[in-house]
Parts: C-alpha cells; sequence; structure tokens
C-alpha cells in the first residue's frame, strides 16, 4: 500500500492522557491505578484480540501479590477469577519410564505455590476489564496497535491501528475503514513477549544497550475436562527432564483446575540447538509419560495454545523509560522463570508505571521520560523478586539440565539465606537465533504419529485454539528476503520454521514431490495463533511478526 499511501484518507484522531497498548495483567492494572489515582484522567486500552482474554494464554498459577495490591477488596467480590487455592506442590525429575520427586524441603522457598492460586489467566483479565470499565477506563478491543506515532523530536505521541478491509494485494476493499490515532501524553506498551511494537521501540532507543541478549521459551498448553476420579482441585506439578535431552532447557506443568477441568503445559527453552526438534511434538510426548497419561485416562480435551515467554530476567530486561512513554508486563520481559510466574510482576509493573504517570500528569508534564519508573523497579518489589533467580537460566544452559539445575538449586538457597550469589551475575550468550546447529552436526528427532486421543496434530490443535483471520489480507508474517528460507534455511537447517512453529503456519511444499525437487516456502498465515516464535528463533532473522487486521487470532475462553 506505499504507493497509495498518500491517496488514502487521513486518520481521525482522538487524544487521552493515558494510551495502553494491550489488555493483558500488566495494562489493565496500569489503567485501573491511573484512574485509582486520577479520576478525571483519560485512559484507552486498546487490544488486538476479539475480545478481553482472547488472546491471553498462560499456565496460570497466580502469586495474589500484585491483584491484593491493586484491588483491596477483590477476596469479598463474589466474581472473582481466582477461587482455587494450591492445596499440594509436586516437583518430579522425569526419565523415560519413570521419575523421582524431588522433596519439597530440598526446594528453595521462593519456589512454593502456597497461598497462590490456579486460574485462567484470560478470565483475570476478563475481570479486571470489568473493573477498570467501572472507573471509567475506554477499552476498544478488536484494533490492533500498528503503528508508533512519533513527534519532531522522536517521543512518542500514541499509537494507530491498523487499516482494516486491506486485500492480499495491498490494496483497499470496499469495506476498507482507516486506522484510528491513539494519541496520549504518554503511552504504556504492554504487548506482551516480543511485541511488534515494543521491538520497534527498544531498536530506536536502543533500551537493550548494555543489556545481556533477551531470552526466551515456547509455552504449548490445553485445557482438559478429567474424568472426576482423576481431578485434584489445587493440585501443582511441575516437572523437568524427560523427553528433553540434558541439553535442552524446558520442563512442564500440570494444574487441576475447579469444575473438572486441569490444564497441561509444556515449555521449550528457545536456546535449544537441534533444529530437527519440534516444540509442539515434545509436548504431545510428554502426555505419554507413565507418570503423566493415567491423568487423562476417560478425559476431553477442550482447548490449546502456545506463547512464547521471556525468560532473560534481571540482566535482560532492557531500559523501560523513553521519551513519551515505557514498557510494562512481559514487554518489559518480567518473568521468574523458576517459577514460571510473570503475572504477578506484570500487575505491579503497570501499578509502578501508572503511578509515574499519575504524577508527571499531576505536575502538568506530556511526552517526556518516565525516568522515575526505570530508576525504582530493580530496588522494589519486582527487582527483589527477579535478582534472586537471575542465574538460573544461564546455569541450566551452560550445564545442562542435571548440573545446571542443581547449582540453580544452589545459587536460589544462598540468595535466600545470604542474600548474595557466589556466581555473581552471569552473561547469557548469544542470542536465541544463534544457537541452532547445521543438520550435519545433529541426530535428526523423529517423533511418533499421534494417536488422536492422547497425542494430536498441529491442525486438530489450531482448530480447538478458535484461531481464526480473515483469509483476503495482507500476509502478517513478513519475510525480508523471500529466497532464505529455501536457499539458506533448508539446506543449512532442514527449514526449521515447520518445526518450531506450534501451529503448521510454514511448510516446504515440492512441485515435484516424488522427486523431492523444486522447494517453495508456504507461510499459512491463517494458522498463526500469534505465538512470535518465528520471530525470536529464526536462524536468519529474516521473519518479522506484525499485526493482522484487528480481531484475528486466537480466540481462547479460558486459558
Amino acid at each position: 500500500m506505499a504507493d497509495a499511501a498518500n491517496e488514502l484518507p487521513p486518520r481521525e484522531a482522538m487524544d487521552f492522557d493515558v494510551v495502553i497498548v494491550g489488555a493483558g495483567p500488566a495494562g489493565l492494572a496500569a489503567a485501573i491505578r491511573l484512574k485509582q489515582l486520577s479520576p478525571d484522567a483519560t485512559v484507552v486500552v486498546v487490544e488486538k484480540g476479539s475480545e478481553v482474554g482472547a488472546h491471553i494464554l498462560s499456565g496460570a498459577v497466580i502469586d495474589p501479590i500484585g491483584l491484593d495490591r491493586l484491588l483491596p477488596d477483590r477476596r469479598d467480590d463474589p466474581d472473582r477469577p481466582l477461587k482455587t487455592p494450591v492445596t499440594e506442590d509436586r516437583f518430579y525429575l522425569l526419565g523415560p519410564s519413570g521419575g523421582l520427586r524431588v522433596p519439597n524441603f530440598l526446594m528453595p522457598p521462593l519456589m512454593s505455590n502456597h497461598g497462590c492460586f490456579i486460574a485462567s489467566l484470560g478470565n483475570v483479565c476478563r475481570w479486571l476489564a470489568t473493573r477498570a470499565e467501572a472507573l471509567g477506563v475506554e477499552i476498544y478491543p478488536g484494533f490492533a496497535a500498528a503503528e508508533v506515532l512519533h513527534g519532531e523530536r522522536g517521543q512518542v505521541l500514541g499509537i494507530a491501528t491498523g487499516d482494516m478491509g486491506v486485500g492480499r494485494d495491498g490494496k483497499p476493499k470496499d469495506s476498507f475503514t482507516r486506522g484510528m490515532e491513539l494519541r496520549g501524553k504518554y503511552t504504556l506498551f504492554a504487548e506482551g513477549a516480543r511485541g511488534s511494537l515494543s521491538k520497534q521501540l527498544i531498536a530506536k532507543f536502543r533500551l537493550d544497550r548494555g543489556r545481556e541478549p533477551q531470552k526466551y521459551g515456547i509455552g504449548l498448553k490445553e485445557l482438559w475436562r478429567l474424568d472426576p476420579s482423576k481431578h485434584q482441585p489445587g493440585l501443582v506439578q511441575h516437572s523437568f527432564g524427560w523427553p528433553l535431552g540434558n541439553s535442552t532447557g524446558g520442563g512442564s506443568f500440570l494444574y487441576h483446575l475447579e469444575d473438572g477441568q486441569a490444564v497441561v503445559g509444556f515449555v521449550v527453552h528457545l536456546n535449544y540447538t537441534n533444529p530437527t526438534l519440534s516444540p509442539f511434538d515434545e509436548f504431545q510426548r510428554f502426555k505419554t509419560h507413565p507418570m503423566i497419561a493415567p491423568t487423562f485416562e476417560g478425559a476431553t480435551r477442550l482447548s490449546y495454545g502456545a506463547r512464547a515467554l521471556t525468560e532473560g530476567g534481571w540482566q535482560s530486561t532492557p531500559k523501560l523509560s523513553f521519551p513519551g512513554g515505557a514498557l510494562i508486563g512481559c514487554a518489559a520481559g518480567f518473568i521468574n522463570l523458576p517459577r514460571i510466574k510473570g503475572s504477578h510482576n506484570a500487575v505491579l509493573s503497570g501499578m509502578l508505571a501508572a503511578e509515574c504517570a499519575a504524577e508527571a500528569l499531576a505536575a502538568g508534564r506530556a511526552n517526556d521520560e518516565l525516568t522515575t519508573y526505570e530508576e525504582s523497579w530493580r530496588d522494589g518489589d519486582i527487582g527483589r523478586d527477579l535478582v534472586k533467580v537471575r542465574n538460573v537460566k544461564p546455569l541450566w544452559s551452560r550445564f545442562g539440565l542435571y548440573i545446571g539445575v542443581a547449582l540453580g538449586g544452589f545459587d536460589m538457597w544462598c540468595n535466600q539465606l545470604l542474600g548474595f550469589s557466589p556466581f555473581g551475575t552471569l552473561k547469557h550468550g548469544k542470542p536465541d537465533c544463534d544457537t541452532l546447529k547445521p543438520l550435519s552436526q545433529v541426530k535428526p528427532i523423529v517423533y511418533p504419529r499421534p494417536d488422536g486421543k492422547l497425542t494430536f496434530d498441529k491442525l486438530s490443535s489450531v482448530f480447538i485454539s478458535n484461531t481464526n483471520h480473515e483469509e483476503d489480507q495482507p500476509v502478517h508474517l513478513k519475510l525480508a528476503d523471500p529466497s532464505i528460507p529455501v536457499a539458506r534455511n533448508l539446506p543449512d537447517y532442514g527449514e526449521p520454521a515447520r518445526l518450531y512453529c506450534p501451529a503448521g503456519v510454514y511448510e516446504i511444499v515440492y512441485d515435484d514431490e516424488a522427486n523431492r525437487k523444486d522447494p517453495r516456502f508456504v507461510i499459512n498465515a491463517q494458522n498463526c495463533v500469534h505465538c512470535k516464535t518465528c520471530d525470536i528463533k529464526d536462524p536468519a532473522q529474516n521473519i518479522t511478526w506484525t499485526t493482522p487486521e484487528g480481531g484475528g487470532g486466537p480466540n481462547y475462553p479460558n486459558m
């Protein structure tokens, strides 16, 4: 549409005190806190999902510290989403045919889930949205923030939502509607891990200068309805080990919710080295373990989803403030990896950014830098949470599962009891896109065929994620060089996009299938569940994830 850009009508604009991108826990907490402090402030939240919660996916065992601080009355709300307290905590090291339970007393206290709740984070966000709207926050679901608006000095002035009704050829259709400009005195970006606009802002303002590369994992999750005899409300179970090898990081979770439901999930650290590894198929294989499979006898799979998560922590968190705005939540990278928890820090970061913005608004400021936000987070609850676990990821990456996890546990105990780490602060090393070995240096992984009862294929899984995109729209997965997938990635790595993508978006198709000749790289963009793994793991950094037409993507019911 570049040639036609000058022919398009101008966008309409709306002005607010604060614009928030993303209706996740960080964005909604920021909106609520702003209205608590400044009831007359105008606050808008724009959300690319078709409704609040549609794109939210997390385990989730939730530490309530953030919600208790944000909404002290939330435990008295009959509609509260946190209703299932953790009643039992189990940790396992799995081998191919069995497992060893790690005694709870060996686990550092910060790993305990006592006092936490099992819940759907999507439902938590839906509940937060009702509280935000009751305070006067405007929430616009179904509108994707597609562009950052900058002033003459480069300062952020707000965002523009994407145009609607653009055809695959890039030309306006009869249904074409121009996007809106939402302008604010401050703009908070709560897009989650590897947000498209956050990525641009980090590059433009060099927010990652002097930091370690951000590290990522991919989390895959299924929601099941269990046989009543197998259901144990409040049970939290984590494991590491099989089916991943010693050199590949990751692990599982299995949480029993209310109403006979349970969620099972698997995380693979994206610094893995074997290009034939498929995180989706590792997840399916995990469910066949003899200590896991019995839970799902007589059960029904209800939903599926996948999402990248930030794992770099303390040393990888970029500078969070810049002229006109800030990064909050997982856009900032506040997940505590060994706890597999980030929603509590997301809420706390949204509150902290809101308090800094409210102070600036009260002083009559606009579009300058919220320096107090950047200066204060490391000394507060978020920093205290992350600094204690800062070496867990690099130790695991450096020494492998058995030695690395043991050293990580030792390091957490030292931080807990002595207040310091014998390792100092370790570096993460190279980014995840640079860790793959060539095909010639690895043993290819062959996965069993799914049985359709306990294990499944990607396309049937995407179907129950309720993923939908308008088919006649530009492909939102952009290739900088269309020749690279076949010319470079296929001979060197077997084109790993077809394997690391958990939704069957990428394929290599041969025009001469019998002789495996004339390969083509095919992008099935309509399958995309917005996990962002391709943007992270592509060894050529040739794929850029951009927002599709607003409302497109998964529609998770209660993930």
